[in-house]
């Protein structure tokens, strides 16, 4: 898959719930997620699909969708990408409600996404 391909799955597979699955055919095996910083004693980077699957899972549990919206992907260059993802997050245990902004950044190489780099105000 080139580039364009690429970014146009992974916002696919965020819109239609199949973030999961796209982890094994999108990602490196060696990829490496990056946070702003530390959060929920959860480290600010995560190295190799199997940590970022067990990240996925710890999100998945501490948080729920209210209402999330994915932009269309910005392509640069031929390495790179943006996706913006906003809208209502609730917290999974106290049950609060807030809004959520971010973008992330995802580097390719090879066909596979090699790194993701999340950028939000707290």
């Amino acid at each position: 898959m080139d580039l364009k391909e690429i970014a146009a799955e992974l916002v696919a597979g965020c819109r239609e719930g199949r973030e999961r699955a796209n982890l094994d055919t999108l990602y490196a095996a060696d990829a490496v997620s990056a946070e702003p910083n530390d959060r929920d004693g959860q480290s600010r980077i995560t190295q190799g699909r199997d940590a970022i699957k067990a990240k996925h899972d710890w999100f998945d549990s501490a948080m729920t969708d209210v209402q999330v919206e994915t932009s269309d992907p910005m392509l640069h260059g031929d390495d790179r990408f943006a996706v913006r993802f906003y809208g209502t997050m609730k917290d999974a245990q106290s049950g609060e409600i807030y809004p959520m902004d971010e973008v992330a950044i995802y580097h390719v190489a090879d066909g596979k996404i090699v790194r993701e780099e999340f950028f939000y105000n707290e």
